[in-house]
């Protein structure tokens, strides 16, 4: 049977990254206000930025698709949280996505 409903997509990657390299706390979101863990900036913070380019080096398409798949949880999360209040799908895009970019 042909259907033209699409499946629920599931979970998309976990947010374990940039690792902790020190004592402090990662510089990973805290879900689901998707804000910095060590600073409480927006997430991805700059010292997360930062973190990121360098674990990816030399494979911004990698980096790209995983920040991609977090953007998708963050706008899952944010929308939940508050559907009237959340960032616009532009502003989130530029935060998670334009920065990455070669």
């Amino acid at each position: 049977m042909i259907t033209t409903r699409l499946p629920t997509p599931g979970d998309g990657p976990a947010p374990e990254r940039p690792r902790a390299a020190g004592d402090g706390p990662p510089h990973t979101p805290l879900r689901p206000m998707w804000c910095c863990r060590a600073d409480g900036q927006p997430w991805p913070c700059a010292q997360a930025r930062l973190l990121l380019t360098v674990e990816y080096d030399g494979n911004r398409i990698g980096l790209s698709i995983y920040l991609a798949g977090l953007m998708y949880e963050a706008m899952r999360d944010l929308y939940r949280l508050n559907p009237y209040d959340a960032p616009a799908p532009a502003a989130l895009f530029a935060r998670f996505l334009t920065w990455a970019t070669p």
